[in-house]
């Protein structure tokens, strides 16, 4: 199909975000589409009680869950379901968003890769210690792969080892997150040391 064939539908974008984030790069002419019916798209999820978020200039969308007025009689009920993150995915997150920091001050290239092994490495500072080191290590891989899951990291073509930090991290662990890293990381570690 060329691109002078192509229509823009709604329904695939709403599919798409419904069941997760739309990044620019992994779906270009969804993403297209997106901007097209950028106003369409909204009026749509509005009527669940969800709001569109797009950051164009990281280059990814998301739903979130519109936040009701305190007088609203009949307020919709969460379509978006809340859930507190765990111990090791918040961890990872905050170090994914570090990362980031860093790779972003230094000027260095747009894209952040991160190998499993390093991954592992900066969360075994913080993790608690424990006799079995296979169980540590497991437990480590299963928090990166549900990291992976949530969309937070990306896995390479025909590479099992390497991961690409998504820039969406930057949504959850925002500005506020960022003024105290050292705070929220020396709390890790505190919890680490607790639990030995």
């Amino acid at each position: 199909m060329t691109e002078e064939e192509h229509q823009p539908s709604i329904s695939p974008i709403i599919i798409h975000l419904l069941k997760g984030i739309l990044f620019r790069n992994q779906q270009p002419m969804l993403w297209h589409d997106l901007l097209s019916l950028q106003s369409q798209v909204l009026d749509y999820v509005k009527v669940m009680g969800l709001d569109l978020a797009i950051d164009d200039t990281e280059g990814y969308a998301w739903l979130t869950q519109s936040i009701p007025d305190e007088d609203e009689k009949d307020p919709l009920p969460r379509l978006i379901a809340r859930r507190p993150l765990s111990y090791p995915i918040s961890l990872l997150c905050v170090l994914l968003r570090k990362k980031m920091a860093e790779a972003d001050s230094s000027g260095a290239d747009i894209r952040v890769i991160v190998s499993r092994q390093e991954l592992s490495n900066a969360m075994l500072v913080f993790m608690p210690e424990k006799s079995n080191e296979a169980q540590i290590s497991a437990s480590i891989n299963a928090t990166i792969n549900k990291v992976i899951e949530l969309g937070f990291l990306r896995k390479l073509t025909n590479d099992n080892e390497n991961l690409e930090i998504q820039r969406i991290i930057s949504a959850l662990v925002d500005a506020d997150w960022t003024a105290d890293f050292n705070q929220k990381l020396a709390t890790y570690q505190a919890y680490a040391e607790s639990t030995d």
